[in-house]
């Protein structure tokens, strides 16, 4: 399972409702990320950040409305099989 999930390329998009919508594609698939233009940190450059401190592939993302503000929700797996998830405040990149 995890062979499978490293060869599959996840591809993030906006609905019209501004809700990030993520499907799996095949490896040879061109991978699209877009920003969320209310935030100052795109969904791309979460991705980015959390894959690069925490060594693990996202293969969930989502967009969420908290208190006003908009939050990413990463679903991340490591090499290891370990599956969790990471909050990332859009305004400023904080991991929450």
């Amino acid at each position: 399972m995890i062979n499978v999930l490293r060869k599959v390329t996840v591809v993030l998009w906006l609905s019209a409702a501004g809700a990030a919508v993520v499907c799996a594609a095949s490896p040879r698939a061109e991978s699209t990320r877009v920003a969320v233009t209310d935030g100052a940190v795109s969904m791309d450059q979460a991705v980015q950040m959390v894959e690069q401190r925490y060594h693990a592939r996202v293969v969930r993302a989502q967009t969420q409305r908290e208190e006003g503000r908009t939050v990413y929700v990463l679903r991340l797996l490591n090499d290891s099989g370990k599956v969790w998830t990471v909050r990332v405040d859009a305004a400023n990149g904080a991991v929450l």
